[in-house]
């Protein structure tokens, strides 16, 4: 990830507005998820990462849950291909192992199951429906 980016690390309360906007710009608007499954009533209990530009722009989101569930990760389409989900996805699984997770698991929308496979996350059961998208679950022991 390209330094001028900035991830930070915190609550939903502390980055409510930014992450909403990433995850709608995302989900709801490119990918048609209706916003009422989006956001949920999990989003307060998880631990949450952004990435903002050089500008201060919020452009990418993701997030933990207590059991390890890492979820809601997205980046702007602009912002695509330049290693910010693979930074999101390493500080995730940095706080994972610093609250003592000997695994963690996620929902991968299968046509992004090849990233998570390049970060040693393994397919676990059958393919699935998820939000009017295929999905695949996939886990990862913590070393």
């Amino acid at each position: 990830m390209n330094p001028a980016f900035q991830l930070v690390e915190g609550s939903w309360q502390e980055y409510k507005q930014a992450l909403t906007a990433v995850r709608c710009r995302v989900f709801v608007d490119e990918q048609q998820v209706p916003v009422a499954l989006e956001l949920d009533e999990h989003d307060a209990g998880c631990h949450h990462v952004l990435v903002t530009d050089p500008q201060g722009r919020p452009v990418a989101a993701g997030r933990i849950k207590p059991d390890g569930h890492i979820g809601r990760m997205a980046v702007l389409k602009d912002c695509r291909g330049l290693g910010i989900g693979t930074a999101m996805l390493a500080a995730l699984l940095q706080y994972a192992r610093e609250q003592g997770h000997a695994s963690v698991f996620l929902h991968a929308q299968i046509s992004a199951a090849p990233f998570y496979a390049k970060s040693g996350f393994v397919e676990n059961g059958a393919p699935f429906m998820e939000a009017g998208i295929p999905h695949q679950c996939m886990v990862k022991r913590l070393p």
